[in-house]
């Protein structure tokens, strides 16, 4: 059988693989009952993977880390400098609506204010925000696309004009995105990967984009000296070329290649603006070649139907701003689509955001018209009101996804 290598350069680690097929690995299935023991291992010492339920592709699992179980699929708001806008702790973790199991930060944004250096002094993120369950922080890769006007990449890193002293730049290599979140303390730490938009017309820059990611993984591997209590997850990249041996598949051959010292993936370089179908192609392109006993994270989603049709794919994890902004602007997140309730047609609705919500504004009886009146008045309460209303809609959402597989039953819920 002749060997099909794609016609562009590969790095050498890739030289002889068979693109003639799709990339995929361990595919097999293992069910555990829900509730079951974590067993670590020593390739694996701070996560065991749970797979507790199947329809289809969608999968309901128990992630295990240092901080505690995670129930998927889970949505993690996202707390960019440590805390979540117009939300306190007690409500993110006692809230019996909300009880989030894990959130997400920034490094890039937790080492310009307060730097790293400080949270390590003080005892790590979690002591420093008295959170208790489990973290996750971004690399600062996605900064490459948010800040591109900022941004210099090379192969030996990222050089960022900083947002606080004109004329100073700030380096961020593989090795110092990881030391930053050692620093950090994070239960799960992304490696520092070459983003570029995903609606970039630039073929060349994608490839370099994809090998550099490679690359970048091992230098990020080479510097992890907490393996017993931090993770370190993969990030496919290569753009929106799903193409068989194009460059989704080149950078999941890489990471099968490395896959004795990966306990996590996710999908990146999504979200940018592409078609739905240009996005679902590649997360389904991902699931497909991905291991099964680990957990799968499309980075950057927070559409509720982005959610669900993913989940339908096999994704496991989610992250966005989306929820948290969105209310900021006024806008509710019900079952039907969304509120505006900065909307005059609300100023005299009487009516809670949804009568089964279990969020304070809906849960006390807070009107429509009552929140309408707040935003026009520009108080703070109503961010606040609805910050905890699209959480708690989101937590909703997610545990009605786990339900329905559990149930056997994803297509009837979908529908």
């Amino acid at each position: 059988k002749k060997c099909y290598v794609p016609s562009n350069n590969l790095p050498k680690e890739l030289y002889g693989i068979d693109f003639s097929e799709r990339i995929t690995w361990r595919k097999e299935v293992v069910l555990t009952e829900e509730g079951t023991h974590p067993q670590f291992s020593s390739e694996s010492p701070a996560l065991c993977h749970h797979v507790n339920a199947l329809c289809g592709k969608a999968r309901a699992c128990t992630i295990h880390l240092p901080h505690g179980p995670i129930e998927t699929p889970v949505f993690m708001p996202v707390g960019t400098k440590g805390t979540l806008k117009g939300v306190v702790f007690e409500e993110v973790s006692q809230d019996f609506a909300l009880d989030n199991q894990i959130i997400l930060a920034n490094t890039y944004h937790m080492e310009l204010q307060p730097t790293t250096a400080l949270l390590k002094e003080m005892g790590g993120l979690h002591k420093f925000m008295n959170w208790k369950s489990n973290l996750l922080t971004d690399s600062g890769g996605f900064q490459m696309v948010s800040l591109l006007k900022l941004a210099e990449i090379c192969e030996d890193g990222v050089t960022f004009e900083s947002p606080f002293s004109q004329g100073k730049r700030v380096l961020l290599r593989p090795e110092d995105s990881i030391q930053h979140q050692l620093n950090i303390g994070s239960d799960i730490m992304m490696a520092l990967d070459d983003v570029v938009s995903s609606v970039t017309e630039d073929t060349d820059r994608f490839r370099e984009a994809t090998h550099r990611t490679l690359r970048w993984l091992d230098r990020c591997f080479s510097v992890h000296t907490n393996r017993e209590k931090q993770n370190l997850f993969a990030i496919v990249q290569g753009g929106l070329d799903t193409s068989l041996g194009g460059l989704r598949e080149q950078c999941l051959a890489g990471f099968r290649i490395r896959d004795p010292e990966i306990p996590g993936y996710a999908i990146g370089g999504l979200a940018g603006g592409e078609s739905k179908d240009e996005f679902w192609r590649v997360v389904h392109q991902c699931c497909e070649a991905l291991p099964n006993d680990k957990p799968r994270y499309c980075m950057g989603v927070g559409y509720p139907l982005d959610l669900v049709v993913c989940t339908a794919l096999g994704v496991d994890m989610y992250d966005c701003v989306y929820p948290t902004r969105t209310a900021r602007f006024g806008v509710a997140l019900v079952w039907t689509g969304i509120l505006k309730l900065k909307s005059h047609e609300y100023s005299k609705d009487d009516n809670p955001i949804d009568k089964s919500c279990q969020c304070q504004a809906c849960y006390n009886g807070v009107s429509r018209a009552r929140l309408n009146g707040l935003l026009k008045s520009n108080n703070a309460l109503a961010s606040q009101l609805l910050t905890n209303h699209n959480l708690v809609f989101m937590k909703c959402l997610t545990k009605k996804m786990r339900n329905a597989i559990q149930k056997n039953n994803y297509p009837g819920f979908c529908r």
